[in-house]
């Protein structure tokens, strides 16, 4: 009998199924920013570069190729927020609407999961400028 194993995928970008995953995600994630009230007017009319560009950025972060930072640089993502009035209710309806989208995709376990909500949790209270 032939044993044959599969390879342990090395990054969590690798383990959801590469970059499939990551655009159901962050179409799940606008899916709520759309509707929500309060952060909808901090996007443009038309979110398809906001998609790429949070699709590429959490792609990357979670291990998968460097294509935002190779479009755009050091994520700097402080600064890239700066103009908008991110205080504690747009920083709670963001985290509303990621981890709905987290929820809903699937194709990570449960520990892929709660680390995303982990690392989004801190990146959201990292943005707070208000």
């Amino acid at each position: 009998m032939e044993i044959r194993s599969s390879p342990i995928p090395s990054t969590v970008y690798e383990a959801v199924g590469g970059r499939s995953y990551f655009e159901r995600l962050i179409d799940l994630f606008y899916d709520g920013i759309e509707t929500d009230e309060l952060l909808r007017p901090m996007y443009p009319e038309d979110l398809a570069e906001s998609k790429l560009n949070m699709v590429d950025f959490v792609g990357q972060y979670w291990g998968g190729p460097t294509a935002y930072s190779d479009r755009k640089g050091h994520p700097r993502l402080r600064m890239r927020h700066a103009p908008f009035p991110v205080d504690e209710a747009a920083r709670k309806a963001w985290l509303t609407h990621m981890a709905a989208a987290i929820e809903a995709t699937q194709g990570a376990s449960d520990e892929i999961k709660a680390a995303m909500n982990d690392y989004f949790a801190m990146a959201a209270n990292h943005l707070v400028n208000r």
